[in-house]
């Protein structure tokens, strides 16, 4: 089972809407709409914020297939001097698309929802270039084993 269909099981079980559980976690429709159809992953923090709020631990929320992909070995973790710069990034991306006029997607004005989402959607790739490059160590500072 998905993140997604866990998400959407454990809301249906406690006869919820989207709304409701978005408004309970202090977040938009939108956001958690793109949790339950896997579109996006919530960070870490969201995920324990959400456990509390269904009872439930980690473990059943995100299942062991799924528990690689936040714990991974092979992820190199973001500093604090990263997350300062993702969100200095996020900020000046967000200043950008909510001050420009007419902002619009095929033709048709861009909803406050789907603004969030598509900045959801920079903030996770922004996070995930982050995060390879931080693998990435240049050729010429590469140590190398003679």
């Amino acid at each position: 089972m998905t993140l997604g269909q866990s998400l959407k099981s454990l809301r249906n079980k406690k006869g919820l809407s989207q709304y409701e559980v978005a408004d309970k976690l202090g977040i938009k429709r939108g956001r958690y709409n793109s949790w339950e159809n896997d579109i996006a992953k919530p960070r870490f923090d969201m995920l324990d914020k959400i456990c509390d709020f269904f009872n439930i631990p980690m473990s059943e929320l995100i299942g062991q297939s799924e528990d690689k992909m936040y714990v991974s070995p092979n992820s190199s973790p973001l500093s604090e001097k990263d997350e300062k710069d993702i969100a200095k990034r996020m900020e000046k991306i967000k200043n950008d698309l909510t001050n420009e006029d007419g902002l619009s997607f095929n033709g048709e004005p861009m909803s406050p929802e789907a603004i969030e989402s598509l900045l959801e959607a920079m903030e996770y790739a922004v996070r995930q270039t982050q995060r390879i490059n931080k693998k990435y160590v240049p050729h010429k500072y590469r140590k190398e084993n003679k």
